[in-house]
C-alpha cells in the first residue's frame, strides 16, 4: 500500500514515534487524526502548536467511527486495544510506525532485534559501518523513529534499525536486507500472552526477506523458531557463545567460523575489553553484519576492538573500599539479569559476591527461572517496586532477600553489607515505570546515589 495525498490516516498513541508519524504524514498531504488516551499538559502543548485544522483527540478512549484508509499504532498501543480491534473489524489496515516509515524509506535496512542486546548491537554496527566509510545512521527503537529520519535515507548506504516485538507485530511489507535476532527469552508476556506468541512476533523480522537476504540468528533462538515451524526465506547464519553447533561459535577465547571463505579463528577475544557471553554474542553478530555488508576483516577488526557497552549496561560506576558498584538499569527482564550476574567479576574466595538490587514493574515474567543463577552468584538481594514481593517469594529459598522502600534504601543496605571483593549491582529484571520515568532515569538516580554514598563513607 502506497500512501497518496488526501489519504485519511489515524495515528493511535502520541509518544515520540506517534508524533513523528503525524509529522511525516502531514508532510505528504494526508488527512491525519491523532488519538491518545492520555490528556497531559505536554500533549496539549504539542497539539496547540499544530495548525487549526489538525484533528487531535486527547483523552479519547471510545470507539472510532470515522472511516480511515490506514491506522498507525505506536509501540505502546496493544493490538487488542478496543479502538484497534474496531478499526481492523471495519477493514482498516493497521501498521506500526516502522511499517509506515518503510513505505517511504530510500535505502536498504539492517534490522536488529532480540530480547536483550538490541541497543548495544545497533550502536556497534552503526559505529563499525560509519568508521569503515559507509553512510549509515541508526533509528527505530534506539531513539529516533524511522519516520523522523526519512529525508536522510536517500543519501545512505543503509539505515540500521533496532526493532522491537511491538513494532514487528504490525508490519506488512517491511524487509531487512540483513536481519539479526540476538536471543529469545521471556519478556513482555503481559502483552503477547505466551512465549510462543512472543517468538512469532520477533520472527516476523525475517518473513519478507528474499533468498539473497541475510538472516543472522543466535543458534538457540534458531532452535526455538524451528520448533515452532517458523519459515525464514533468507540465508540463515547462526552464532553462539554456548553451542559449537553454530556456524560461528566460541571456543575458549576465540571466535571460530566454519563459513565458506572465513574458516577458522576470526576473532581473538584477548584483544577486546568486553565482559560476559552476552557481549561476546553481540560482538559475533556485529562481525557477521560486517561480513554480510562485504567489509574486509582488516577493516572490521580495528573498529571492533574499540567497542564498549553504553550507559546503564553493566556500567562500572565506581569502586570504594574494594567494593565495585555496577549500574545495569537497562536489564528490564530476567534474561538480562542473569547475563549481568554471570558477567560480574568473581571474588577470589567465593562465587557468591554480588549484592543485588532488583525489582520494579513486572511484565508477566517468571522470576523463578533465574533461581539457579541467583543461588550461585548472589550474597543477598534488596528488592524494590511493585514486583518486590513476587521476586522475594521466587528467590528467598536461594539467597537472602529483603524488601526496601526505595532505591536509596536498597543501595545503603547493600553498600553497608558489602565487603572488599564484593559487587553491588543494580539489575532490576523489571521495567522502571512504577517508580521512575525510564530505565535511564533509574540508572541516573542510582549513579547519583552511589556517588553520594561513597562521599559519605569518605567523610567518616
Amino acid at each position: 500500500m502506497k500512501l497518496g495525498p488526501d489519504e485519511a490516516v489515524c495515528v493511535l498513541g502520541l509518544g515520540r514515534s506517534g508524533k513523528s508519524a503525524v509529522k511525516w504524514l502531514r508532510s505528504t498531504g494526508a488527512k491525519v487524526t491523532a488519538v491518545d488516551a492520555r490528556d497531559t499538559p505536554e500533549l496539549q502543548k504539542w497539539a496547540d502548536q499544530l495548525p487549526a485544522d489538525f484533528d487531535c483527540r486527547l483523552g479519547d478512549q471510545v470507539g472510532l467511527t470515522d472511516w480511515f484508509d490506514l491506522a498507525v499504532v505506536s509501540p505502546g498501543v496493544p493490538l487488542d486495544q478496543p479502538q484497534v480491534v474496531g478499526l481492523r473489524a471495519r477493514g482498516v489496515p493497521v501498521w506500526s510506525e516502522l511499517e509506515l516509515g518503510w513505505s517511504a524509506v530510500q535505502c536498504p535496512a539492517i534490522a536488529i532485534t532480540g530480547t536483550n542486546g538490541k541497543t548495544t548491537t545497533t550502536e556497534w554496527v552503526t559505529q563499525m559501518l560509519t568508521e569503515t566509510g559507509r553512510q549509515v545512521l541508526s533509528a527505530g527503537n534506539i531513539g529516533r523513529p524511522l519516520c523522523e529520519v526519512l529525508p536522510q535515507t536517500r543519501k545512505l548506504d543503509s539505515v540500521v534499525l533496532e526493532v522491537s516485538s511491538f513494532q514487528l507485530e504490525a508490519i506488512e511489507s517491511f524487509r531487512a536486507s540483513v536481519g539479526v535476532l540476538l536471543n529469545l527469552a521471556e519478556d513482555h508476556l503481559d502483552r503477547h500472552g505466551s512465549m510462543e506468541n512472543y517468538i512469532r512476533a520477533k520472527a516476523r523480522l525475517f518473513e519478507n526477506q528474499k533468498p539473497f537476504d541475510w538472516a543472522i540468528i543466535q543458534f538457540e533462538a534458531w532452535e526455538q523458531m524451528q520448533a515452532l515451524g517458523v519459515n525464514v526465506p533468507g540465508k540463515v547464519i547462526t552464532f553462539s557463545a554456548r553451542s559449537q553447533s553454530a556456524d560461528v561459535y566460541l571456543k575458549e577465547d576465540r571466535v571460530i567460523s566454519r563459513l565458506p571463505g572465513a574458516e577458522g579463528s576470526v576473532l581473538d577475544l584477548a584483544g577486546f575489553e568486553l565482559e560476559g557471553m552476552h557481549n561476546t554474542e553481540n560482538l559475533m553478530a556485529a562481525w557477521l553484519v560486517g561480513r554480510a555488508m562485504k567489509l574486509l576483516p582488516s577493516e572490521m577488526l580495528p573498529v571492533l576492538q574499540t567497542l564498549r557497552t553504553g550507559e546503564h549496561r553493566c556500567e562500572l560506576v565506581t569502586e570504594c573500599e574494594g567494593v565495585r558498584f555496577y549500574n545495569d538499569s537497562k536489564a528490564t527482564n530476567v534474561h538480562a539479569l542473569e547475563s549481568a550476574l554471570r558477567s560480574m567479576p568473581f571474588a577470589e574466595e567465593a562465587d557468591r559476591n554480588v549484592w543485588l538490587i532488583a525489582g520494579g514493574q513486572g511484565k508477566g515474567m517468571d522470576f523463578q527461572t533465574a533461581a539457579a543463577t541467583v543461588e550461585k552468584r548472589v550474597k543477598g538481594a534488596w528488592l524494590i517496586g511493585a514486583s518486590a514481593g513476587e521476586i522475594q517469594s521466587a528467590w528467598s529459598p536461594f539467597a537472602p532477600c529483603n524488601l526496601a522502600a526505595d532505591l536509596i534504601e536498597a543501595l545503603a543496605e547493600a553498600g553497608r553489607n558489602a565487603a572488599p571483593g564484593d559487587v553491588v549491582l543494580l539489575s532490576p529484571a523489571c521495567a522502571s515505570f512504577d517508580m521512575f520515568d525510564s530505565y535511564q532515569h533509574r540508572g541516573d538516580q542510582f549513579r547519583a546515589a552511589v556517588m553520594e554514598w561513597v562521599e559519605s563513607r569518605q567523610g567518616d
